[in-house]
């Protein structure tokens, strides 16, 4: 069962129409808050104070945000208008109305600007499951190792990171793997359309070649 310390809680609602109303943001996206998402709760705050740790160099603190959902699912640009609005890092619990609850987290960069703003890497979730089924190990020395840790646990097997390699790293190794999977299944489909015997070897080897750097 996911149980975060008591001095974390924070408990405070948070209007989801703060997240559009003085943005340009596509009436699609706003459309999305409205119909997918019920309610919005500013559920704890992990930081340096309330979970008796350093500061990180990197990570200040971590929000932690519950969405009660109205039905089944959530597009992904709802919490992707939320994590570039909010200048922290951040941990979504989701909520069903069958009771399903899930942790989405992206893995986000303070810009090298000096702003507030952050890039956003990569995301990464757990499965829908029972709440009792779910944890989260939150023991950590400071701030940037509770952050690298909470990514972690939650991406689980879609990290595949040597021991020793930085979470920065892990990442971009992920992205570099998406990226090669999705041209390879798009050179996939150009050659079952191919006709031509020769072009539909050369797409072959071409294929085998992006496999090779998976």
């Amino acid at each position: 069962m996911l149980d975060f310390p008591k001095s974390t809680a924070f408990g405070r609602r948070f209007p989801k129409q703060k997240f559009y109303e003085n943005l340009e943001v596509s009436a699609e996206v706003k459309r999305l808050f409205v119909e997918q998402v019920k309610l919005i709760t500013w559920a704890n705050k992990l930081s340096p104070e309330t979970m008796n740790i350093a500061p990180g160099q990197m990570v200040r603190e971590i929000e932690v945000f519950r969405l009660t959902l109205q039905g089944q699912e959530l597009d992904g640009r709802v919490l992707e208008l939320m994590d570039k609005q909010i200048p922290y890092h951040i941990l979504f619990l989701l909520e069903r109305p069958d009771g399903s609850v899930r942790l989405h987290v992206t893995y986000k960069e303070a810009s090298q600007s000096g702003s507030n703003a952050f890039q956003l890497r990569q995301s990464y979730h757990t499965e829908w499951m029972k709440p009792e089924d779910l944890s989260l190990n939150l023991t950590a020395l400071d701030m940037d190792a509770l952050y690298e840790s909470i990514v972690r646990q939650i991406a689980g097997d879609a990290i595949d990171a040597p021991q020793g390699e930085s979470l920065k790293e892990a990442v971009e190794q992920t992205q570099q793997r998406e990226k090669l999977e999705k041209q390879i299944a798009q050179l996939e489909v150009k050659m079952k359309k191919e006709k031509q015997l020769g072009r539909q070897m050369e797409l072959r080897r071409e294929i085998q070649k992006l496999e090779r750097g998976i």
